[in-house]
């Protein structure tokens, strides 16, 4: 096995793609409960989703996890790094399952509209001009009435609030599992690898792309999930 230090970094994570699911949780606090928390708000919502598209799908497990709850729903996933979706294609040979390649999220192609739009923690890697063209291919590829729900790394609010959570953070992974040199590497992303904004920031960037009905899901840690509601009744 090679060592930590000569491991290949294939994608836009601090890990690579192979060992992505087994190092996301002792990365992310929560990881495992903020894809419940998405699937289990998706059962609530009362239209049951015909089509559902995950960009920035990763290793494809939250599709794979939703396949079983929703098995009337057809889902498309597409991510920017070949090396994600080689592992969510092993990962998902269902046939209600289409993948429209290595394709980042604002260079998505328009088609026949989403239900569901899915992005998780694959946005804060974007500057704020493409965050924006984001989100907002997002709206556009969603039908009237459609969501669009997002899990991001969060910016505090304040200079102090930064110093504050990156140490509980970094805590967390320590007690993951991670030894002080690979927390202090992975804290130092911030503000240079992956460009976070505000909680405030992110509700004004929906409502800015046109959502009307925009919330806070769930909240933790520098971890933040938000729904935003397309405009118009579901046909």
């Amino acid at each position: 096995m090679p060592n930590k230090t000569s491991i290949r970094i294939d994608n836009a994570t601090s890990h690579p793609a192979s060992l992505y699911d087994q190092n996301i949780t002792i990365t992310i606090p929560y990881y495992q409960e903020i894809l419940e928390e998405i699937l289990a708000f998706v059962e609530s919502i009362e239209a049951k989703p015909a089509s559902w598209l995950d960009t920035g799908c990763g290793t494809g497990t939250l599709v794979s996890r939703a396949l079983s709850r929703f098995p009337d729903t057809v889902f498309t996933i597409a991510d920017p790094l070949a090396e994600m979706l080689k592992q969510a294609e092993m990962k998902l040979s269902d046939l209600r399952v289409s993948i429209l390649g290595q394709c980042s999220t604002e260079n998505l192609e328009s088609g026949t509209g989403y239900d569901i739009i899915t992005a998780i923690q694959c946005h804060h890697y974007l500057d704020i001009p493409t965050r924006k063209q984001a989100v907002e291919r997002c709206f556009s590829l969603l039908k009237p009435g459609g969501y669009y729900i997002t899990s991001e790394n969060i910016r505090p609010l304040s200079r102090a609030g930064e110093s504050i959570g990156l140490r509980y953070w970094g805590r967390f992974q320590e007690r993951a599992g991670k030894n002080h040199e690979e927390v202090k590497t992975h804290l130092a992303r911030f503000d240079r690898e992956y460009h976070p904004i505000t909680i405030t920031e992110h509700l004004d960037l929906y409502r800015s792309a046109g959502f009307e009905t925009v919330e806070i899901l769930w909240y933790s840690y520098m971890q933040g999930l938000f729904y935003a509601i397309k405009p118009g009744k579901k046909s």
